[in-house]
């Protein structure tokens, strides 16, 4: 196993991340998630079918707590040989997801517009021109599109999303990416600390973005193989995922507004990361 590099002879050097960078930033310049019902199968048969057959894109499972038809082990089963991301909710919750009326019987399959890659896919192809993204808890479908779209103007090498509290690939995603998703690779994981470690083992720096950062987004070498992780619209990074970074960046505001849309940071962070590249020729 390689060593992570324990100076910076080809870089600055990283910032210790701070508990105090990771605050919450206001949700002023964000408009709340907008609130798309997803594509869905609902029903303990078509489920399973839709599971045994493998065939539909299914991005999660919805399961009522205390449902008790015995064939929900086996869609439990199934879906989580399958990599489904299982949550259980209760009955209200679950219905806000669907349209009125619908015999669910305790269960939906939620079903994606595009396909995912596995995350081993993308940790295990990096190298030292990788650039990724993380993205810790995005939840508004016309962002996510947005950062795919830039990402792969960008030639990001794949971005990478939790299974959990985040939205998917869905159909507004595909459609306000304008054809992105073709291109870049997306992959769920279960743990973003678990894959900010294991990309650290692979010599990755990943560099996280806080208003209250010191450091500006432009003073840190993205020549580097590097990871840009960005958070929720309203909240920011979760602390851990903040600490567990090399680095956090900033981009500094000048106007009376103190943060960007997140996909626009994106955008910012991303393109000053090719033209660092591009001056040294990589």
């Amino acid at each position: 196993m390689k060593k992570r590099p324990g100076n910076r002879e080809h870089g600055r050097p990283p910032m210790k991340s701070r508990p105090e960078a990771a605050r919450r930033e206001p949700r002023r310049m964000e408009r709340e998630p907008e609130r798309t019902r997803p594509t869905a199968i609902c029903g303990v048969l078509p489920v399973l079918e839709a599971l045994r057959a493998g065939s539909r894109r299914i991005d999660r499972l919805m399961i009522v707590h205390g449902a008790r038809e015995h064939r929900l082990q086996e869609i439990v089963e199934l879906a989580r040989a399958n990599g489904v991301a299982v949550t259980k909710l209760s009955r209200e919750e679950l219905e806000r997801h669907l349209e009125p009326g619908i015999n669910h019987q305790g269960v939906a399959a939620i079903t994606s517009a595009a396909d995912y890659v596995s995350e081993d896919e993308i940790t295990d192809a990096v190298g030292p021109d990788s650039l990724l993204v993380i993205l810790d808890g995005v939840e508004d479908p016309r962002n996510f599109g947005a950062i795919l779209r830039t990402a792969e103007c960008a030639g990001v090498d794949g971005v990478l999303i939790p299974e959990r509290r985040a939205v998917g690939l869905t159909e507004t995603v595909v459609k306000s990416s304008a054809g992105a998703t073709e291109y870049v690779k997306v992959a769920k994981t279960p743990n973003i600390n678990r894959l900010i470690e294991e990309l650290k083992v692979r010599n990755v720096w990943v560099v996280g973005t806080s208003g209250e950062s010191e450091t500006d987004y432009t003073d840190w070498d993205w020549t580097q193989p590097s990871a840009l992780v960005l958070g929720n619209e309203g909240s920011g990074l979760h602390r851990l995922v903040a600490e567990n970074c090399d680095v956090l960046v900033k981009i500094p505001m000048f106007g009376k507004i103190d943060s960007l849309n997140v996909s626009v940071a994106a955008g910012v962070v991303l393109f000053e990361a090719r033209r660092q590249r591009a001056k040294k020729g990589r």
